[in-house]
């Protein structure tokens, strides 16, 4: 069996939306599972509509939120277990690119101050004369470099540019795993594929692991080694991009391809459905079936057991638009 760099077992969030008497329970992560080879290194792509869960399940992977149900294993060591857990190697060892880059620096300081706090509090440089090796070299793996970004401030570069510089941030450290949570939304449409270039780059030079939660399943699917769809807190189909984004197995992948076919184009308008997005998360039966075209008396019943497709391929669905299973 491969030995593991990240493994999400059953993990589930809950909040409670509302006041203390009348809240509501609302599962915004149920009982996901994935797992990523530390042998290869590999883009995994999670995507979905807006409420899916998939900043949620970003956040319990930094360490932002703990999961109420289910565990989270990095390199062999449990998120729960406080002794073997060790907050500065996590820092060295995982690290976050977010949505919009100018919400990451502050406009009163020069973007290089956030590279040198990098280097030097976490201690991968000793001094300054490292440091400044240190994010020369981060910056020139990124396409820029010290020079051209030393004493300038946030809105002195475009948001790709900026963008560029939060992902050198996050390179000073070596990580192990990137987790980029929308890194491409805020982004002029020109630039979003000079930034998923950038990620195939990283892993294949520096041997990094990326989870990239998006919105744009035509960057997802250029991008990624294995997508895994989100659906109302569900981990719905997992597997190969080719395979999944080709031949999808689940009617809502289905629904997914038919609604976002160019770059930069999103779903949230075209599939939203506030009437029935409350009720969804707390169905017991298959969430997916108030809107599938395929639901049946079975789907409304109880909800579907993981069905394997194959080694890789898995789908949460009780008629597979693609049968051929092992």
């Amino acid at each position: 069996m491969a030995k593991k760099l990240l493994e999400i077992n059953g993990v589930s969030k809950i909040f409670r939306v509302g006041g203390m008497l009348r809240g509501k329970k609302l599962v915004a992560v149920d009982d996901v599972t994935l797992s990523i080879d530390s042998d290869k290194p590999v883009i995994l792509s999670v995507v979905g509509e807006s409420g899916c869960g998939k900043s949620t399940l970003c956040k319990m992977v930094l360490r932002l939120h703990n999961p109420d149900i289910g565990e989270i294993i990095l390199d062999g060591k449990n998120y729960a277990d406080r002794k073997s857990y060790d907050p500065h190697q996590f820092k060295l060892d995982v690290q976050p690119i977010f949505q919009n880059p100018y919400e990451s620096f502050s406009a009163r300081k020069t973007v290089d101050t956030y590279l040198y706090n990098t280097a030097l509090r976490l201690g991968i440089a000793k001094n300054k004369g490292e440091a400044d090796k240190l994010v020369d070299e981060a910056l020139k793996s990124v396409g820029m470099s010290l020079e051209v970004v030393k004493g300038k401030y946030p809105t002195q570069f475009s948001g790709g540019e900026l963008q560029r510089v939060s992902i050198a941030r996050a390179l000073i450290t070596r990580p192990k795993l990137i987790i980029a949570d929308e890194p491409v939304a805020a982004i002029d449409a020109s630039m979003k594929m000079n930034i998923v270039n950038l990620f195939k780059e990283l892993r294949d030079k520096y041997k990094i692991s990326f989870i990239y939660i998006t919105h744009d399943l035509s960057t997802a699917y250029y991008v990624s080694d294995y997508i895994a769809t989100l659906y109302r807190g569900c981990l719905i189909e997992y597997g190969p991009a080719k395979a999944i984004m080709d031949e999808p197995a689940h009617p809502y992948t289905e629904l997914l391809m038919s609604s976002v076919p160019r770059i930069g184009d999103k779903w949230d308008k075209e599939l939203a459905m506030p009437d029935m997005e409350g009720k969804e998360y707390s169905i017991s039966y298959c969430k997916f079936a108030p809107r599938c075209p395929y639901a049946t008396d079975e789907c409304r019943k109880e909800r579907p057991k993981p069905t394997k497709m194959g080694d890789e391929r898995m789908v949460l669905c009780y008629h597979p638009l693609n049968s051929k299973k092992d």
